[in-house]
């Protein structure tokens, strides 16, 4: 399985547009304690010729070519096979607009994301242009999924999408009881191999799920915030860590405990808000991170399991 990090950053990039942190600060001055990072989102394959993207970010057009493996192979098309979402965030869903330019998309999505990007969405007609513009396939909490390619053909993966603690997003808060459809890790499962993959980029908190994600080869895991006051503390917001549903990593109850008892995975940490010590790569945080073998995602990490 060959797996390719697109962004790792959380919703507004690094450095965020409106924000004059002390990270986003170095990074537009390029210092070398920082990179700049992009929002979240991996693409994967376990045949080199089908590639599954997961989670489409307003920056997907840029992620995507900056990846020669998904660039088109003919006049019209594209590696891209699939498109999988974890929620309904826009950080997650907005890229779909951007993929509208007449090719036909197949995105696996739990019914509850897929409604709430699709109902009471004007701008979902730009994917509707032409009949079959978007087949939307439903990932069935649990169920294991087969994958395939534009032509049919098995993939080679399976994936099974798991209830994670987390939220509605806020555009849909109004709109509906939550759901555990709302938030989901999707456990990516290699065929010819048996490898698998944990991606659950969104964790509100501890959860009887995490046992299968523990048990995963390599586990991509919600990295957005060190402390649950890091935007209190530096007077950007009013909001911590748990309000915004995000687990976060240090402290006595910190989810690096949750990892640091994976060992036996490779462990990485993604969707990286722009306030995260751990952006700095010479912090004691980033250090307190590798110390516990775990790594960091950034931009253009590649691996394969």
């Amino acid at each position: 399985m060959k797996i390719r990090v697109l962004g790792s950053a959380a919703g507004g990039g690094f450095p965020q547009w409106n924000c004059g942190c002390e990270n986003c600060r170095a990074v537009r001055m390029a210092s070398p304690a920082f990179r700049a990072r992009t929002e979240e989102s991996i693409v994967l394959s376990a045949d080199s010729r089908s590639w599954f993207l997961v989670n489409a970010g307003p920056e997907v057009r840029r992620q995507l070519e900056s990846f020669s493996a998904v660039h088109p192979r003919a006049a019209r098309g594209s590696p891209v096979a699939g498109i999988l979402l974890t929620n309904g965030d826009l950080d997650h869903t907005l890229g779909l607009l951007a993929l509208r330019e007449s090719e036909p998309l197949t995105v696996l999505a739990t019914s509850r994301v897929r409604d709430g990007f699709t109902e009471h969405n004007v701008l979902y007609r730009t994917l509707q242009r032409f009949p079959g513009q978007v087949t939307w396939k439903l990932l069935e909490l649990g169920k294991p999924t087969v994958l395939y390619g534009h032509d049919g053909s098995d993939a080679g993966l399976r994936v099974v999408a798991l209830p994670m603690p987390g939220k509605l997003p806020i555009h849909l808060e109004a709109l509906g009881a939550p759901s555990p459809e709302d938030n989901v890790a999707l456990l990516f499962t290699e065929d010819a191999t048996g490898r698998t993959l944990a991606y659950a980029p969104g964790v509100a908190g501890p959860s009887d799920v995490l046992d299968e994600v523990a048990n995963a080869d390599c586990i991509f895991f919600d990295g957005t915030f060190w402390s649950d006051d890091e935007l209190v503390r530096q007077g950007l917001g009013s909001k911590r860590a748990r309000d915004m549903a995000h687990w976060p990593i240090g402290g006595a109850e910190g989810s690096l405990r949750f990892l640091e008892s994976t060992s036996r995975a490779r462990r990485i940490l993604i969707h990286i808000n722009n306030t995260n010590p751990i952006l700095r790569e010479d912090s004691p945080e980033a250090a307190r991170i590798a110390a516990a073998g775990v790594e960091i995602a950034h931009d253009g990490l590649t691996l394969e399991l």
